[in-house]
C-alpha cells in the first residue's frame, strides 16, 4: 500500500476521560460535512463481545453513503463469527474509491479478541477507507509501523488541553463573567482539562461569589469529585485504589516510597500502568520513576483519603518524612513532617539543613518552610529564632533581623549541649550577614574568622560544615578587609570565590564576584566590569536575578558603564538594582545604587536629581552602624551638587557640620574647593586643595582629581593670577615664571561611576 495513501487512512486521538475527545470528532465531522462519509462507533462493556462490536462496525459503514451500496447487510446469528465479518467487510470495501470515515470511539474498552481482529482490518483496509480511534490509552494495534511510515496523525491529551485564552472563551460562552486573574488561576488548576473547566463553568453560571469560588476550585467541588470518582478512581481494583488514596498526600511519588506506604510491592508498575492508562497519572521524568497527580485528582483522593483512612493520615506523613530525609530531599521531609504536626522534627530537619540551603541561595524555600511552623513553636526554639533573622534579612527588614537576632542570642543558653555548635554556626552566620547589611565591616570580618575557624571543626560537632562554610568565609573576611586596609583583602576574597567553583557552589561564587566588582568599581572600571559581568551571568543561569548580590553586580556594572560615557546603559542596570535592592534590609546596597545614580544625574545635567539621589544615601549611611566606605564619597558628592545648584549656604552648613577628619580628606577638600569657587573664591580654594595637590592627602579613586596641568611648575611662583575659566573645570590660579612658563590647578570633579575615597 503506498505510504500517501496511509498519511490519510489514520487518525488517533489519546486523552484521560473528560478531555474532548468525543465532543473534538464529532465537531469535526460536522464542520468537515462529514456527516455521509462517516460511520460511528460507540464502543462499550457490551461491546467486548466480537458480534456485537461487529455489528455495530457494519451497521455504521452501511449508513455512510459509499458504504451503503458495498457493505451488505449481516444477520446476528449465534455463531457469527468476528474473524469472518472482517474477511467479509475487506471483500465488500475492495472496490471503495470514495472515502469513508470509521470513527471508533472509546477503544479502550474493547476486549483482546476484537482487538486483534481490528488490527486485521486496519491493516488489509483499502486506501480509501480511514480509520480514527479515541481512546483513554495507547491500545496494541500495529500503531508503531504505521508511526514508522507516516501513516498515523496523532492528537494526544497535551494537544486536548485548553490554552488559558481557550479557557476564557469557554467561561465567556457559559456566560461566566470573572477576571483575568481568576481564569489564569482555574485554567492552572485544571491544567487546561476540558471537563474541569466546563465543570466550573457550569457551577460558576449564577454563582454569586465568582471570584471566591475560582479561588477555591478544586477537585473537591461536589460536580468535580462526583465525575472523578465514576469515570477514574471507583473503576480500580482495591490495591490500586489503596495505592492511589495514601500516596495522594505526596506532591511526587515513586515506586518505593508506594510500597512504603501501602505494604504492596508493585507500586512502579501500578503508577506506570495509571500513567499509561491517562488515569490522571503525570510522569515527571525520562525513565518513569516519578510521578504526579493532576491537581484537581489529587484533591478528590486527599478528600477520600481523609474520609475513609483519616486514623492513618498523621502516620503516612511521619513514614514519608523519614523515607525523604533518608534518601536526601530535606525539603519534602520538612513538610511532610509539618503535616504530622512533628514540630520537633520539623525544627531540627530545618534548622540542620538551612546552613546550604542559604549557601546555595533558597532562602525563599527557607521562608516557605518558616510559614509551616505554629508561631509559639517559632518563639520558642532559639535555633528558629536565628533563621528567622536570616528570613527578616531576605524579606523583611535589618531592624526586624536584628531585633529576632537578638532574642535568639538570649535563648540560645537554653539549647541542649548535644546542638550547641550547631545554634553557634546558625547565629555566626546570622551575625556575619547582619554586620554586612548594617555595614559594620569590622564586625563581619570578625564574625568571617570565626565561621572559618568553626569550618576546621570535626564533622561530628557541626555536621552541615564543609568547604562552602570556608568558601563563605573567605569572601566575607576578603570583602570587609578590602574596604578596611586589613592584610591582604584580595587574596582572602579571590580564595573564596575559587573555592566556591572548586566544590560546584554557584551561589557562592556568584555572590563573591559581585561583591569583588562592587569593590573593583572604586579601584579598577575594567575589573568591576569583568566580574560584575560574570556574576550576572551565573544570576541569570540559576535564576538569582532578584538577589542583593545581583543588584550590588548591577550597581558595579552601572557605574563601569557611567564612566565609559554608555549612560543609557549605565540607567538600565540602575533600574535592575532598584529591582533587586530593598532600601529596608539593605542599605548598604541600596546606598551604592544612589551613590552612582547622583553621579550620573549629574552627568545628564540633572543638578536636582542628582542632589535628591545624594541626599537619599545620606540618610541610608545614618541608618549603617559604622561609617561605610561609600558614605564619604558620596557625602562629598552631595555637596558637589549643592555647588552646583548654587545652595552654597546649605553646602557650607554641611560641611561645618562634619568632624574634622573627614573634613580633612582629600574628597571633601576637593568639593570644598569646588564650593569657594562658587563664591568666587581661587584663593580659598587653593588652600583647600594645598594638601591634595603636595601629595599629603591622599585621593583614592583617580577620578576626584586635582590636576597640575601644563609645562612646569616655576620655583617662588606662589601668588595666583586672575582666575579665568577652563574647559575641565574652573581654573583656580596662574603664574608666569621665566621664559613665560604657565601653570594651572583644575578642579576636575569625577566622572560617573567614581568609586570610594
Amino acid at each position: 500500500m503506498p505510504t500517501e495513501s496511509w498519511t490519510r487512512s489514520w487518525g488517533s486521538r489519546r486523552g484521560p476521560p473528560g478531555s474532548g475527545k468525543t465532543v473534538l470528532l464529532r465537531s469535526w465531522i460536522a464542520q468537515a460535512g462529514l456527516g455521509d462519509s462517516a460511520g460511528w462507533v460507540a464502543a462499550g462493556g457490551d461491546d467486548r463481545d466480537p458480534r456485537r462490536f461487529w455489528l455495530s462496525v457494519l451497521n455504521a459503514l452501511r449508513r455512510t453513503a459509499a458504504g451503503s451500496a458495498l457493505v451488505q447487510e449481516v444477520t446476528a446469528a449465534p455463531d457469527l463469527d468476528g474473524w469472518t465479518v472482517v474477511e467479509r467487510l475487506l471483500r465488500n470495501l475492495a472496490a471503495l474509491r470514495d472515502p469513508v470515515w470509521l470513527v471508533i470511539d472509546d477503544v479502550h474498552e474493547l476486549g483482546p479478541e476484537v482487538m486483534q481482529q481490528l488490527e486485521l482490518l486496519v491493516l488489509r483496509a483499502p486506501p480509501a477507507l480511514r480509520f480514527v480511534l479515541a481512546t483513554r490509552h495507547d491500545v496494541r494495534l500495529g500503531l508503531h509501523r504505521l508511526r514508522l511510515e507516516g501513516g498515523l496523525a496523532e492528537i494526544r491529551a497535551a494537544d486536548l488541553r485548553f490554552s488559558a485564552g481557550e479557557a476564557g472563551e469557554l467561561l465567556a460562552a457559559a456566560g461566566v463573567n470573572i477576571s483575568q486573574s481568576a481564569v489564569a488561576l482555574l485554567h492552572a488548576r485544571t491544567e487546561g482539562w476540558a471537563a474541569g473547566l466546563r465543570l466550573a463553568a457550569l457551577s460558576l453560571a449564577g454563582h454569586p461569589d465568582p471570584e471566591r469560588f475560582a479561588e477555591e476550585f478544586s477537585g473537591t467541588e461536589r460536580t468535580v469529585a462526583e465525575y472523578l470518582l465514576a469515570e477514574v478512581l471507583d473503576r480500580q481494583p482495591e490495591p490500586v485504589r489503596r495505592l492511589l488514596l495514601r500516596t495522594s498526600i505526596l506532591e511526587r511519588v515513586n515506586g518505593k516510597l508506594a510500597d512504603l506506604l501501602t505494604g504492596d510491592g508493585d507500586g512502579e508498575r501500578v503508577l506506570q500502568d495509571l500513567e499509561e492508562a491517562n488515569a490522571f497519572v503525570v510522569s515527571l521524568d525520562a525513565s518513569r520513576s516519578w510521578f504526579r497527580y493532576h491537581p484537581m485528582f489529587a484533591g478528590l483522593l486527599a478528600l477520600e483519603l481523609r474520609r475513609t483512612e483519616s486514623a492513618q493520615v498523621t502516620s503516612l506523613h511521619q513514614a514519608a518524612s523519614q523515607w525523604f530525609a533518608e534518601h536526601g530531599y530535606p525539603v519534602e521531609a520538612i513538610r511532610h513532617a509539618q503535616a504530622a504536626e512533628d514540630w520537633d522534627r520539623a525544627a531540627r530537619l530545618l534548622t540542620g539543613h538551612w546552613p546550604r540551603f542559604h549557601l546555595d541561595g533558597q532562602d525563599a524555600v527557607t521562608h516557605e518552610l518558616l510559614t509551616g511552623f505554629p508561631a509559639s513553636v517559632l518563639a520558642a526554639d532559639a535555633e528558629l529564632g536565628a533563621l528567622i533573622a536570616a528570613d527578616e534579612l531576605a524579606f523583611g527588614t535589618l531592624d526586624g533581623a536584628e531585633r529576632h537576632l537578638g532574642l535568639a542570642e538570649r535563648a540560645a543558653a537554653a539549647v541542649p549541649a548535644a546542638r550547641r555548635a550547631q545554634a553557634q554556626l546558625l547565629l555566626g552566620i546570622v551575625r556575619l550577614l547582619v554586620a554586612r547589611q548594617r555595614g559594620d565591616l569590622l564586625a563581619e570580618a570578625d564574625e568571617a574568622q570565626r565561621l572559618r575557624a568553626m569550618a576546621g571543626m570535626p564533622p561530628a560537632a557541626v555536621p552541615a560544615l564543609g568547604e562552602e562554610l570556608r568558601a563563605l568565609a573567605l569572601i566575607s573576611l576578603g570583602y570587609a578587609e578590602a574596604w578596611t586596609a586589613r592584610s591582604d583583602p584580595a587574596g582572602h576574597l579571590q580564595q573564596g570565590i575559587e573555592l566556591a567553583r572548586r566544590t560546584g557552589r554557584s551561589y557562592l561564587e556568584f555572590t563573591g564576584l559581585a561583591y569583588q566588582s562592587a569593590i573593583e568599581a572604586s579601584r579598577s572600571l575594567p575589573g568591576a566590569e569583568e566580574h560584575s559581568s560574570q556574576a550576572i551571568e551565573l544570576a541569570e543561569q540559576h535564576g538569582w536575578s532578584d538577589e542583593t548580590a545581583a543588584g550590588v553586580a548591577y550597581t558595579a556594572l552601572g557605574g563601569a558603564l557611567a564612566w565609559r560615557g554608555r549612560l543609557d546603559e549605565a540607567a538600565t542596570w540602575l533600574h535592575r538594582a532598584d529591582l533587586a535592592i530593598k532600601p529596608e534590609a539593605e542599605a548598604v546596597a541600596a546606598l551604592g545604587v544612589q551613590y552612582i545614580r547622583g553621579q550620573l544625574l549629574l552627568a545628564r545635567g540633572q543638578a536636582p536629581g542628582a542632589l535628591a539621589a545624594f541626599e537619599a544615601a545620606e540618610r541610608l549611611a545614618g541608618r549603617l552602624a559604622a561609617p561605610h566606605p561609600f558614605a564619604r564619597p558620596a557625602r562629598a558628592w552631595l555637596v558637589f551638587a549643592m555647588a552646583r545648584l548654587g545652595e552654597t549656604e546649605c553646602a557650607e552648613k554641611f560641611l561645618a557640620g562634619l568632624d574634622e577628619r573627614e573634613r580633612e580628606s582629600g574628597a571633601i577638600r576637593i568639593v570644598t574647593a569646588a564650593v569657594r569657587l562658587a563664591h568666587d573664591d581661587p584663593g580659598a580654594a587653593l588652600t583647600a586643595l594645598g594638601p591634595v595637590l603636595d601629595g599629603s592627602v591622599r585621593v583614592g579613586w583617580p577620578g576626584w582629581l586635582v590636576e597640575l596641568a601644563g609645562r612646569g611648575l616655576p620655583a617662588g611662583c606662589d601668588r595666583p593670577g586672575r582666575p579665568r575659566s577652563g574647559r575641565r573645570g574652573k581654573r583656580l590660579g596662574t603664574c608666569a615664571g621665566p621664559g613665560r612658563v604657565r601653570w594651572h590647578a583644575a578642579v576636575v570633579p569625577a566622572a560617573p561611576g567614581a568609586g570610594a575615597a
